[in-house]
């Protein structure tokens, strides 16, 4: 099994803390993943909020690639209604040189109202089209080396990628895929589900299921199996694991739901959003406390026995899958997330990495 590190440049839940210490203590993270044997780094990009701000996940890949010999550098993701198809090709392809091929590409189409509307130019209700559309000229331009488009959101004239790409992506591409639409645009880029732990994976095995039939259907292969993205901590006391580890989700869940304002109604109404608004109708119904139940229910945390049977649980419930862990979040006190992510690499990631080869 692939086990890789997710960064989330989050500065929600700790007092005073600078955006040049969040900067700092990523990175920290990030070169102690190579150190520790972690397949894959895994930087998201948000805009604007202490909730998560990495503007340029490509690019803050670039440095890491300068500085590391072996890890692969993933996007967790590109969102691509904020980016133009032709500088998404150019930048993951140089990139790919840049690390000897070690680029791996994830995509998404973004969730916030409060990101979209510092994008004045790009209408929210307009994502699921755009990102339909520029996935499939990204995938296109990375493997033949040319891209082109002649749809409504992104015409572009036939040109080459240069540099040219250095090797296939096939087995590199990921897509955020919660929604429906999201998991059909997914299999038909010929991409990897990215998932977060959000809610009880029985519930979740059905669109992973979906993703399994077009993705076959489209590409006359199987589909690889998810990446799952985890909030974890790890501890040997299994009441410091469990006490640090529910605080910390809880307060993460907290900025989660107040930037993508998951307890209002606006969701609703914007074309392709309509799924996480039944999602808001629900949390209003239910409450907060029984978000934050599923939330904790989802992700892996505890001692390495117990991480070990959590993610034995997934694996038997949704098949293979790779696995995108976070150690700083919600307020972690920065050395305990660090000896949570040493004591994961030494003690945890050995045996899920057994269970399957990528």
């Amino acid at each position: 099994m692939d086990v890789g590190l997710q960064l989330i440049f989050t500065s929600y839940g700790w007092d005073d803390l600078s955006d040049a210490d969040v900067y700092l203590q990523e990175t920290e993270l990030a070169l102690m993943a190579e150190e520790l044997g972690f397949d894959c780094i895994w930087p998201t990009e948000h805009h604007f909020r202490d909730y998560s701000f990495c503007p340029d996940n490509i690019e803050f890949l670039a440095y890491i690639a300068g500085r590391t010999e072996r890890i692969d550098l993933g996007t967790a993701a590109v969102i691509l209604p904020w980016n133009d198809p032709l500088r998404v090709a150019e930048k993951i392809v140089m990139l790919d040189h840049l690390s000897g091929g070690r680029a791996r590409l994830g995509m998404g189409r973004g969730l916030s109202r409060h990101e979209f509307d510092g994008f004045a130019s790009i209408d929210m209700a307009e994502s699921r089209s755009r990102f339909d559309e520029a996935s499939l000229m990204i995938v296109e331009a990375i493997e033949t080396g040319f891209i082109a488009g002649d749809g409504p959101h992104y015409p572009q004239v036939r040109k080459e990628i240069r540099p040219r790409p250095l090797e296939t992506f096939r087995d590199r591409l990921y897509a955020v895929a919660n929604s429906s639409d999201s998991v059909a645009a997914c299999a038909a880029a010929g991409a990897q589900m990215i998932m977060f732990a959000e809610a009880h994976w029985e519930k979740r095995l059905p669109s992973i299921e979906s993703h399994r039939e077009q993705f076959a259907a489209a590409h006359g292969r199987p589909a690889p199996g998810p990446l799952t993205a985890d909030f974890t901590f790890c501890h040997e006391d299994p009441s410091v694991a469990k006490e640090v580890a529910e605080e910390a989700l809880a307060s993460y869940l907290a900025s989660l739901l107040d930037h993508y304002e998951l307890d209002g109604d606006h969701l609703q109404d914007i074309e392709g959003y309509r799924g996480y608004g039944k999602q808001a109708a629900w949390l209003q119904e239910k409450g907060f406390g029984k978000y934050v139940e599923g939330f904790q229910a989802a992700n892996a945390y505890g001692t390495p026995g117990q991480m070990i049977d959590r993610f034995r649980e997934r694996h038997d419930v949704i098949g293979p899958f790779e696995l995108a862990t976070c150690f700083r979040f919600g307020g972690i006190d920065f050395d305990a997330a660090k000896a949570s992510m040493r004591l994961f690499a030494e003690e945890v990631m050995p045996e899920v990495r057994s269970w399957h080869s990528r």
